[in-house]
């Protein structure tokens, strides 16, 4: 157990370990867990805690959850870390919390970066909580499917955790320049842009906003009676330029807009240029990724089906890999999009048939192509007079395949550029035997 010496004081400790929330009225974020009449909260609250994991990424308040239940429970509470201890350590926690619970005393286990563990660690905590002698919590930054035993898990309530908002962010850093365990005994000067600026370079996570904002104030300029911290220090204090960028407001969509617009005007440059300004500011590789994905299919589409291929790698890499190294990939994928010939008809193809699909009579599904795997369905005429093109030497049939009120209705109309020309010839010969046949009877 860490206990302070004569010679510490709480200032020199970092700003977010002073800072650190004491209650849930402190707590911020995971409203979707901890707001008024949600599950977790009235657990806490209630002092009915069962055995749970709390998974999220760093930054976002799982250590400090357990230390608030900690705080209001009336079990014993016992802080464990996967990072320093072993079945020696497990044994000895284990065996104190049997002893306790024959005295009807609970005690929860708290243990730290769980994924750390092997299996036979994990295995020896199972017996202990399937009896009831400690209530486990675990915080994990991995994803609990794959890094806690089965057996475990099932044990266990799985709570996620979501990255902080920028908004809750902005709030946190606010509060840290107001409370005394914070710069609330000192007069800083930092704007609010500022402010949102340290925001989204932190991702999401508390500590490290925080921590940012702790260095920036720290060698900010004394002025009279006052710290100013201003955009040059702040530049040097997160190495890196900071760009007018927020994740979950405004700029987020224009310049997503910006990268989008540029691909689709054919213009790689720009859209190099975009994709670097979302990244070096911190969005998330994956939800570009995304929106490659998306317009490989929507505004390129059979004009070169290859595109969607080469969006779909560049996901998995980023999937793989993550930053930095995923930059390469992205970069690969939008100046692809960009060169690529475009095409739109699969999203206009799509938007026609959804008009009709909610705005139509739900017609039945013509009995000629219905499955008719029972005696009844065949009784029925379920697929009777069903052509099966495989046998014809065209590979054709004239079959009906809409319903009635929708029979020569076209959504798809493909254009003469790139691969799509070639659909579209053969989309005309299709056309023009279904036509010829249909004359001839």
């Amino acid at each position: 157990m860490y206990q302070e010496t004569f010679f510490e004081n709480e200032i020199s400790r970092p700003l977010a370990a002073r800072l650190r929330p004491r209650t849930l009225e402190e707590y911020c974020g995971q409203k979707h867990l901890l707001g008024e009449g949600k599950v977790l909260r009235r657990l806490i609250e209630s002092d009915n805690v069962s055995s749970m994991i709390f998974w999220g990424p760093p930054g976002v308040g799982k250590t400090t959850l357990a230390r608030i239940i900690a705080n209001r429970t009336e079990a014993d509470f016992v802080d464990f870390s996967a990072v320093t201890s072993g079945i020696k350590e497990i044994k000895s926690v284990m065996e104190q919390a049997e002893k306790s619970r024959r005295f009807g005393k609970k005690t929860i286990l708290f243990v730290d970066e769980i994924h750390r563990f092997n299996k036979a660690q994990q295995d020896a905590f199972l017996p202990f909580v399937e009896k009831g002698s400690i209530i486990l919590i675990g915080a994990t930054t991995e994803n609990p499917s794959f890094e806690v035993n089965g057996a475990l898990l099932s044990r266990c309530k799985v709570f996620v955790l979501q990255e902080l908002k920028t908004e809750e962010l902005c709030a946190l850093l606010k509060h840290a320049l107001t409370d005394p365990r914070g710069f609330g005994g000192q007069t800083v000067e930092i704007s609010d842009g500022l402010i949102a600026s340290i925001a989204a370079f932190a991702n999401g996570d508390a500590r490290s906003a925080l921590s940012t904002l702790e260095m920036a104030v720290l060698n900010g300029n004394f002025d009279g009676g006052k710290t100013v911290v201003t955009a040059e220090t702040l530049e040097q204090c997160i190495s890196k330029k900071s760009l007018l960028y927020d994740k979950n407001g405004e700029e987020h969509y224009n310049i997503i807009s910006a990268l989008h617009k540029s691909m689709r005007n054919s213009d790689p440059d720009a859209a190099v240029y975009w994709l670097a300004r979302m990244l070096e500011a911190g969005e998330d590789p994956m939800y570009i990724a995304r929106r490659v994905t998306r317009f490989a299919a929507e505004d390129i589409g059979l004009a070169d089906p290859r595109a969607l291929e080469i969006a779909v790698a560049a996901f998995q890499s980023c999937h793989l890999i993550g930053m930095p190294e995923c930059t390469v990939h992205l970069t690969e994928a939008v100046v692809y999009m960009s060169l690529a010939p475009k095409s739109n008809a699969l999203y206009v193809a799509y938007g026609a048939a959804k008009k009709d699909a909610l705005t139509t009579v739900a017609e039945p599904v013509p009995l000629v192509i219905r499955n008719a795997p029972t005696k009844l369905m065949k009784e029925l005429n379920y697929g009777k007079g069903y052509q099966y093109a495989h046998d014809t030497e065209e590979k054709l049939t004239d079959m009906q395949c809409l319903p009635d009120s929708l029979v020569g209705r076209e959504y798809y109309f493909p254009t003469e550029e790139g691969a799509e020309a070639k659909f579209n010839a053969r989309l005309r010969e299709i056309k023009d035997w279904k036509k010829n046949l249909k004359n001839k009877k």
